[in-house]
């Protein structure tokens, strides 16, 4: 089970960027000073650079590769640096011009997945939303981040995939899901009614971890985890790609750990059936 925090993964490549960088300047014979001197930057920007506290820019880069002569290396380095940066993804950052885009390769990514097993401890997956649940929920998040409004778009993109054939879901939910009123009654009412209409799915499988269940696993916060080969965990201010096989399989352990917890079928039905009823 993950004992770390969700960004690890982000942080280890960050961590391996700043060896790799801190290598070529040992190889070169350079001191700190002398590097710092050659880029033309304060000696304690190289020490925040060495240590990954600061993620270099492309230019910290070249001009870090020029000054130990090694020009070749930073095509490769600058494109090991994007991909670390595009591991740990600021939700602000991501919808600085709304939401639509975001939508639009969320869903590109779960086209390209075979098996996605997913655990939610406080919402529905996206996937699963109703056009008026995703409605309330992403003006809330817009509001929240006061970033461009464009929920009508984004709620638009929504793609339909679970009816295409070639995937399948194995959906994860905390009880406490079907009971949060994240969305006025109306809208929770039919987002419960959905969620009973998709259940015969041949393409899903949804199991409820009951309030009353003996936890063996503690509640997390929401992850995906695609083909065994990459998860996506989603915090309050960011979305995380771990691709690291150690902690992707710590996130198949947990997830196994919670689906042992979880009721399926009729009983999974009598709780959303439950939350319906506490909702009239």
């Amino acid at each position: 089970m993950p004992s770390t925090s969700p960004s690890s993964s982000a942080q280890s490549a960050r961590e391996a960027l700043a060896v790799r960088l801190r290598h070529l300047r040992e190889d070169a014979g350079l001191t700190g000073r002398q590097l710092s001197a050659r880029c033309g930057w304060h000696p304690a920007k190289t020490t925040r650079l060495q240590k990954a506290e600061t993620a270099p820019s492309s230019a910290d880069i070249r001009a870090w590769c020029a000054a130990c002569g090694a020009e070749d290396q930073a095509a490769d380095l600058i494109a090991t640096a994007r991909a670390v940066d595009s591991m740990y993804m600021e939700w602000r950052r991501l919808h600085r011009t709304g939401m639509r885009k975001v939508q639009e390769d969320w869903y590109a990514l779960h086209q390209q997945t075979r098996h996605c097993r997913v655990y939610l401890s406080t919402l529905p997956p996206g996937f699963l939303q109703t056009p008026a649940f995703a409605t309330a929920l992403m003006t809330q998040i817009t509001t929240f981040q006061g970033t461009p409004n464009d929920v009508a778009e984004a709620v638009a993109a929504r793609s339909r995939f679970l009816y295409e054939g070639g995937h399948r879901y194995v959906v994860l939910l905390e009880e406490a899901v079907l009971r949060y009123r994240t969305a006025n009654p109306e809208a929770m009412r039919g987002q419960l009614r959905h969620l009973l209409a998709v259940m015969p799915l041949a393409s899903l499988s949804i199991g409820i971890i009951p309030f009353t269940a003996q936890r063996t696993v503690w509640p997390l916060e929401a992850f995906y985890v695609h083909d065994d080969t990459t998860a996506v965990v989603e915090t309050l201010t960011a979305e995380i790609k771990i691709t690291q096989p150690r902690e992707v399989a710590d996130y198949t352990k947990a997830f196994a750990g919670l689906a042992e917890m979880a009721v399926y079928g009729d009983d999974a039905r009598a709780l959303i059936k439950a939350a319906l009823d506490a909702l009239e």
